[in-house]
């Protein structure tokens, strides 16, 4: 009995711990992005759009086909309604009437009703609309995927940015403290300056301020990674791209000197949408002038009775059926519709100015993403060289500073030269990567 209470109690630990295990994601930046493209909470939304947009192209459609509908009446004439009629109907005097009482107690109608439209113009280009509304949504997908991949980008650079930081700042500190204990006892024994130790100690005190803030950057950046991939911000997610490497893929000049085609743009072809949009709604207008014409058909049974006993075998149903054709013909609406008209003409005027303002637009943010994708490749050759310079001078100076050539403050400045090359040497790599996708948003390259 024991064995079994024992057992039990292992497998239910296990139990718990095996849900309590939290989930684990190795994502390479390509991976990161197509994870995204079907997971992250705007795309699931944007899919869910375009569902919903089918569903409405054939509401619109099922608008025009057969409709049948069928139902059933029953009325309880609790005082039935009465008239008068001359009672010498009944054998009564002439010029004298009798009150009499028309109709049964209770009444049911069981009725089926089918109909049909034949011709309605406005029918035709609702036809037309829903698919522009399907094809809106669609873009607006194609638009949600270019605008996640370009975050899922930054956010994944963030990240190595902050993971690449707090390594180049861990091995700074491990050099200063080795630095800063040889200046200590360098000091005890009489041969350099207190001052010495303390500008070191300064430069120590702000490496470990940096690095106690990037690792809390590292934790956020790691979460908002998380939240744009459409997972738990618990998960845990390892990244396998490096930063270095990112960056050296994506030094390709000649990826901005190709000719840019507006026209392929996801904001030129959703303006586009919005002016057919503003087309069809004209349309829409006109085709309220044209007559309408439908059809019905008509079949039902009515029973009458002064006690409710309709569902009884003796009980008697009539019949009836009847086909009706309605033909209606605008004729004079006090030109309410003219305006109408015109204020669908001014909409469409409206939508074919804004096409051509976004067409500009997007010219202008092409040249503008163009030249910031070339500057940060420049920056980035600049940045290296400096880092390059700032590292020779460093060690020249802690070289010196060790001699006692040079004192603790050039030394110093020559540290704060080197963590700010460091610096700038990583940020110069994430903008090569966020520049890029900010130009392959625009080109619509996916």
């Amino acid at each position: 009995m024991k064995q079994n209470i024992i057992i039990t109690l292992l497998l239910l630990v296990n139990s718990l711990l095996a849900q309590e295990k939290k989930e684990s994601y190795s994502f390479s930046l390509q991976q990161a992005i197509d994870h995204a493209i079907q997971h992250n909470y705007s795309a699931i939304n944007a899919n869910r759009d375009i569902e919903a947009a089918k569903q409405k192209k054939w509401e619109t459609t099922a608008s025009g086909l057969p409709q049948i509908n069928a139902g059933v009446d029953y009325q309880n004439n609790f005082e039935l309604q009465k008239s008068v009629v001359p009672a010498e109907f009944f054998g009564g005097n002439p010029g004298e009437f009798a009150t009499v009482a028309f109709g049964t107690k209770h009444n049911m109608t069981a009725r089926s009703t089918l109909s049909q439209l034949i011709f309605d113009g406005s029918y035709i280009v609702a036809l037309q609309a829903s698919k522009t509304y399907l094809k809106y949504y669609e873009n607006a997908k194609v638009k949600t995927n270019s605008e996640i991949r370009e975050l899922v980008i930054n956010a994944y650079g963030n990240v190595l940015l902050a993971q690449e930081s707090i390594s180049i700042l861990e091995k700074n500190k491990a050099t200063l403290t080795k630095t800063l204990f040889d200046t200590e006892q360098t000091y005890k024994n009489g041969l350099i300056e207190e001052e010495n130790v303390e500008q070191l100690q300064i430069t120590l005190a702000t490496i470990n301020s940096n690095l106690n803030n990037t690792k809390r950057l590292l934790d956020v950046a790691n979460k908002m990674l998380k939240f744009t991939l459409g997972i738990d911000i618990n998960a845990e997610l390892t990244l396998t791209d490096k930063l270095d490497s990112l960056s050296g893929s994506n030094l390709d000049l000649a990826f901005s000197q190709s000719e840019f085609a507006v026209t392929n743009n996801i904001d030129y072809l959703m303006a586009s949408n919005f002016q057919e949009q503003k087309t069809l709604e004209l349309k829409l207008e006109r085709s309220k002038a044209l007559p309408s014409l439908a059809a019905n058909l008509n079949f039902g049974y009515n029973a009458f009775n002064d006690q409710f006993k309709f569902f009884q075998k003796d009980q008697r149903w009539l019949n009836y059926s009847n086909l009706g054709i309605s033909l209606n013909v605008p004729i004079f609406s006090s030109f309410g519709r003219s305006a109408r008209t015109q204020q669908a003409k001014i909409a469409l005027e409206q939508a074919k100015t804004q096409l051509t303002a976004t067409e500009q637009q997007l010219k202008l943010q092409y040249e503008k993403a163009k030249s910031e994708f070339e500057f940060s490749i420049e920056e980035y050759a600049t940045s290296k060289s400096n880092l390059n310079l700032a590292e020779r001078i460093e060690k020249k100076q802690q070289i010196k500073f060790a001699e006692g050539l040079s004192s603790s403050f050039d030394f110093s400045e020559a540290q704060r030269q080197l963590y700010t090359a460091q610096q700038t040497y990583l940020q110069s790599m994430v903008n090569i990567i966020n520049k890029k996708a900010t130009l392959e948003k625009i080109i619509n390259k996916n």
